[in-house]
């Protein structure tokens, strides 16, 4: 009898699903075979010598439940009617189990007293027929909501809001920066609810203008600048002479006596 796996574990996120195991294998092979409730048994990493395989596009109908029967093969036994040892996975369901993935944030702007913020989905291994990538939305449809968490910077104190589409727009104050990190969230799940969470970004409300207007508010104080400085010097040349003038003139009696 061949060695059988252990250890098999289903890891998966934004539908991209890993299947690991162990032992390495020494003197024989792993053939991974796919098991749905209605679909028909496919194999992925045929005579592997891994111990991971990706079982993603055979899991192509994501509310369907799988096993996995993870089969320890030698190369002479291919061909072979007899049945090899083999071991049987948890059963996995994509759209219950897979892991959010972390949200991207496209846009963020603190105005007055308006943040706002604009997500995009993150995608999927999967394609519609003309070959552009299916997003969790795509999906998920309705079950798919976004979580923000938002304090002001600082502080440690966090408010949280929900929203079904991609934008949040939050009441803050008008002088304060703030900062936030958003995760994707299946209510309706009752395990894996929570996706991972984004990056935390700040606002900059000091830095606002410049971030709106870019370089041409950077080359108008400049010009500025440039102008009153010289102005400065204009004048302090000009006061020089005068006073040098003044001077001269007040001693010219003087010398006369």
């Amino acid at each position: 009898e061949l060695p059988t796996a252990v250890n098999i574990t289903w890891s998966s996120i934004n539908f991209k699903t890993i299947l690991q195991w162990q032992p390495k294998p020494s003197g024989y092979f792993y053939t991974v075979e796919i098991h749905g409730q209605t679909s028909d048994t496919k194999k992925k990493c045929i005579l592997t010598t891994e111990t991971e395989c990706d079982v993603t596009d055979a899991l192509r109908n994501v509310r369907e439940t799988y096993t996995a029967h993870i089969l320890s093969v030698t190369s002479s036994r291919v061909d072979n009617f007899e049945e090899p040892p083999f071991a049987v996975s948890e059963k996995f369901t994509p759209y219950n189990q897979t892991v959010l993935g972390k949200p991207e944030i496209q846009n963020y702007t603190q105005k007055g007293s308006k943040l706002n913020i604009v997500l995009r989905d993150p995608l999927t291994p999967y394609t519609f027929p003309n070959g552009s990538f299916l997003s969790i939305r795509d999906i998920f449809q309705h079950d798919l909501e976004y979580k923000l968490y938002y304090w002001k910077d600082q502080s440690s104190g966090k408010k949280y809001a929900t929203t079904k589409s991609q934008k949040f727009e939050i009441s803050v104050e008008s002088t304060t920066n703030y900062c936030f990190y958003v995760q994707g969230i299946i209510p309706s799940r009752r395990e894996n609810r929570n996706g991972l969470e984004s990056t935390v970004l700040c606002t900059g409300i000091g830095t606002n203008i410049l971030n709106e207007y870019g370089a041409e508010v950077f080359i108008i104080i400049a010009v500025i600048a440039i102008a009153v400085i010289t102005l400065a010097i204009v004048l302090s040349v000009i006061l020089c002479k005068c006073k040098k003038a003044k001077a001269a003139r007040e001693k010219e009696p003087l010398n006369g006596v």
